[in-house]
């Protein structure tokens, strides 16, 4: 349970700023998949964003907690 707060927790404060700097530059009416706008209501589109970035950032933890951890195996 340590471990999946250590990295949900710091990357849902990541994937907050990140979905405001995103959102800061980019409107979501003026986003395009696949060649043509999407349809998806803005509050759809902030979801789907904040989740994205969420799930990245929760990525990069996972992953330096991996590393961490396998170093500390090989001592």
């Amino acid at each position: 349970m340590k471990t999946a707060i250590l990295i949900l927790w710091p990357s849902f404060i990541v994937g907050g700023i990140g979905e405001v700097v995103f959102f800061t530059v980019f409107d979501p009416r003026e986003l395009y998949l696949f060649g043509e706008a999407t349809s998806l209501s803005r509050m759809a589109v902030y979801s789907i964003g904040f989740f994205l970035c969420w799930a990245f950032a929760a990525a990069s933890s996972s992953l330096t907690v991996f590393l961490l951890r396998d170093s500390r195996l090989k001592k």
